[in-house]
């Protein structure tokens, strides 16, 4: 039982490099689409398991065992296996858990006030302008979408460039790209090998975002200059946007205006193989997590009596 609550926990280290290679291999969206897939069965697996650890370690204690109507000893591996698990697994959630709450509170504070500010000003559609010396453009989710552009950023762009910063935020808008993003982020807290692939669904993000304003301009050369002028008119400054609102000048931008430059390849049998990776990563962890809370259900019905073995 211990041990297959321990793969869900390994699994998730080996996603990272995959994403990556699902990204290079796939397009934009399948990638964005798999990748957030896989990382919402690791992440749910990791925590199962993580919770049924803890469990386990608890109805080694006399008193939760005696809350638990344990009648038998709880038959499991050796208390120095069990115990030690448990105690790290404990310590996991609980951070994860403080975590994921701290960076929740910040983003709603972060969403309320770009939500109020926009809200504040008259907009043309679902342009809305901000006066600002601080060049920044990004999608904004809500009821309606809009799409946040400072006049600093404005004026850093030509007439042709601003159309493509604009139908790359309508793009994150009309793709629900922040939807990703907030997966990407609560997985990230659920188990530290999931964190590096949080970067790596926001890219997916960015270049779908690229490709499909490339599509609506219909230049890619004109696309990668828009959004290397972008980011080069932000510079280091920080932003005052929610970190799932999405935004052209995010990631690596090099690059993103390296693959609009180049010409898209479709490797279908790299592809394939990619994607049947990420799926088997995926079952395998499911399976295993879902294996073992089986198994641990099924030690505490006969510590409690209730089968015979």
């Amino acid at each position: 039982m211990i041990l297959l609550l321990l793969v869900p926990l390994l699994v998730p280290f080996a996603l990272g490099p995959l994403a990556r290679r699902c990204l290079d291999r796939l397009t934009p969206v399948a990638a964005l689409w798999s990748v957030t897939l896989a990382l919402v069965v690791l992440a749910g697996a990791s925590v199962a398991s993580l919770g049924a650890l803890v469990l386990t370690g608890l109805l080694k204690v006399p008193l939760f065992a005696g809350l638990g109507d344990l009648v038998h000893p709880l038959r499991t591996a050796s208390d120095l296996v069990v115990l030690p698990a448990a105690a790290a697994a404990t310590g996991v959630l609980t951070v994860g858990a403080w975590t994921v709450v701290r960076s929740a509170l910040r983003q709603v504070r972060a969403f309320r006030v770009a939500r109020s500010q926009a809200d504040r000003r008259p907009a043309a559609g679902d342009l809305c302008v901000i006066e600002s010396p601080h060049p920044d453009a990004y999608a904004l989710p809500g009821r309606p979408h809009r799409i946040v552009v400072t006049t600093a950023m404005l004026r850093s762009l030509g007439a042709d460039e601003r159309e493509v910063l604009f139908a790359h935020e309508r793009a994150h808008n009309a793709g629900g790209h922040h939807r990703f993003l907030v997966v990407a982020e609560l997985a990230a807290h659920c188990h530290p090998g999931l964190r590096t692939v949080r970067a790596t669904v926001a890219l997916a993000a960015e270049r779908a975002a690229d490709e499909a304003a490339a599509a609506v301009v219909g230049d890619r050369r004109l696309t990668a200059r828009a959004i290397a002028r972008a980011a080069l008119a932000v510079g280091e400054a920080r932003s005052a946007r929610p970190g799932f609102a999405p935004a052209a000048t995010t990631g690596p931008v090099p690059q993103r205006v390296a693959a609009l430059l180049s010409t898209p390849r479709r490797h279908p049998r790299a592809a394939a193989w990619i994607a049947l990776l990420l799926a088997a990563c995926a079952a395998v962890s499911a399976g295993a997590s879902g294996a073992g809370v089986v198994a641990f259900h099924h030690q505490v019905e006969v510590a409690q009596g209730e089968e015979a073995r």
